[in-house]
């Protein structure tokens, strides 16, 4: 229920953290997978790793540097992927950005409008540039990363919460409306997991401290935990699911 062969997926932020995570496990599945962060070499040097862990199972990868807050260079993603592979049955969009951590009345306008326009803006526009593809081969799942922070109040991260819920609202909406053309859409709702991206969080001794107390399963997440996630809404196992957010935190918002 799990094999991803014959499938083609494209990963942003795909370079390291959660993301490198899920095209790892993507590609051992044996789907070909697009490996897409700001940096090229970076890309690359992860895309020559995967093509080497997952040759034996039929996985394969591609390197496409891409800026996501850049509407043409997400475009040129998406034109490279279809003619290198011919499609796009998945969409993983995990990169995002955090530029201000404190109390909302202390945030720049320009820091709230990058934080909007990088983590939803950016996953509105994707989403509806692979669509008319996944449409035509009635076909497809699109996966959103978007966060716990979402879901409930925060004093340090309000603003990066206010995008990953209009990120859920995103989904929410495209499952209903793309439904009909068999295509799911689903978002996780990852906890604080071990990237740099929340390093400022889990190298806070009193704050990871705090977290652990109140977190059933005593432990922060690891990247491999939201990758098995993915590949779980990406695969035949939810073939009956969407419009849904997979919390995967450990037990913290129970």
């Amino acid at each position: 229920m799990f094999d991803l062969q014959g499938k083609t997926a494209i990963i942003t932020g795909a370079t390291r953290g959660i993301g490198r995570a899920i095209a790892e496990q993507m590609a051992l599945q044996g789907a070909k997978v697009v490996v897409s962060s700001r940096k090229a070499e970076a890309c690359e040097q992860v895309t020559a790793q995967i093509n080497a862990m997952a040759k034996e199972r039929g996985g394969a990868a591609m390197a496409v540097p891409c800026n996501i807050a850049i509407k043409e260079q997400l475009q040129n993603l998406v034109d490279r992927t279809s003619a290198h592979f011919g499609k796009i049955d998945i969409l993983v969009c995990n990169a995002a950005a955090n530029v201000h951590h404190g109390p909302s009345a202390t945030i720049a306008d320009e820091a709230f409008a990058k934080i909007i326009d990088t983590n939803l803006k950016s996953t509105h526009w994707l989403c509806h540039m692979v669509l008319p593809d996944m449409v035509r081969q009635r076909e497809g799942s699109i996966i959103v990363i978007s966060s716990i922070a979402g879901l409930r109040g925060s004093t340090d991260i309000g603003a990066y919460g206010v995008s990953k819920a209009g990120e859920i609202a995103l989904v929410r909406n495209l499952a209903v409306e793309y439904g009909p053309h068999n295509i799911r859409v689903n978002a996780i709702a990852p906890g604080l997991v071990k990237t740099d991206f929340a390093k400022a969080l889990w190298e806070n001794p009193e704050f990871l401290n705090k977290r652990l107390s109140a977190t059933p399963l005593r432990r922060i997440g690891a990247p491999i935990d939201i990758a098995g996630a993915a590949l779980f809404l990406a695969s035949q196992a939810a073939a009956f699911m969407t419009g849904q957010v997979l919390v995967v935190d450990g037990g913290v918002t129970v």
